[in-house]
């Protein structure tokens, strides 16, 4: 597993995962409009299709914001998230998330709930519900998880070996910018929303440094808290 700007790529699967998009976020803040989340979406998402040329790109979920709308300009959005998908010759698959109930408005493309991917044991989901499906490994997102090291606070993966059924999970930060994060240093089971996390002990966070083009291990939570 290759790590990278808030997503993750798996060789074995010729996979991009990444989740929480939540495009539409802009439009539902206090701000105006042009904070450039089309841009720094389609632009990021290029620059790892350029770096690992995925067969697949799948989405675990939010890929959208509203529930209950889609804001102007969302649509675009996905549309150029497809092309973009499309140009590099990866197919775009989204798994939906809690905030997707909109999704078929702006995409009329593969939509499962929980999506199996080419090495057979990873299954994706955006991990606000129990899988159904049996797996090695589950690749979620839906906590924005983020760790606070020297009053500052990072998106971070979490990865527990064995952490669900005996299964692994590699939870994944928001894909958008502008999602703070939820810093996980204290948190217990009953704190994730993610019912996948039933022992946060286990679970290693890991930082993408892209300063130093390196991913940074630190030990499992159980361990660290000691150290926060």
């Amino acid at each position: 597993m290759r790590l990278r700007d808030r997503a993750c790529y798996l060789p074995a699967a010729d996979a991009l995962v990444l989740t929480d998009l939540h495009a539409g976020r802009a439009a539902a803040s206090n701000v105006e409009f042009p904070l450039g989340e089309r841009s720094d979406l389609t632009g990021r998402v290029a620059a790892l299709l350029d770096e690992f040329a995925p067969a697949e790109v799948v989405v675990g979920g939010d890929l959208l914001q509203a529930f209950d709308r889609v804001p102007h300009g969302v649509g675009e959005t996905v549309d150029r998230l497809r092309a973009t998908a499309d140009g590099a010759g990866a197919d775009l698959v989204v798994t939906p998330g809690n905030h997707d109930s909109q999704l078929s408005a702006v995409y009329d493309g593969p939509a499962p709930a929980e999506y199996r991917l080419a090495d057979g044991g990873t299954v994706v989901c955006h991990g606000h519900e129990l899988p159904d499906a049996d797996a090695d490994r589950y690749v979620v997102g839906h906590d924005h998880p983020a760790v606070e090291i020297e009053g500052r606070k990072r998106p971070c993966y979490l990865v527990g070996e064995g952490a669900y059924r005996g299964a692994d999970v590699v939870m994944l930060p928001a894909f958008t910018r502008l999602a703070a994060g939820v810093a996980v240093n204290g948190m217990g089971a009953a704190d994730f929303a993610s019912p996948l996390v039933t022992d946060p002990d286990v679970f290693r966070p890991v930082v993408w440094d892209e300063d130093a083009g390196e991913a940074l291990d630190f030990p499992p939570l159980g361990e660290l808290r000691r150290f926060l």
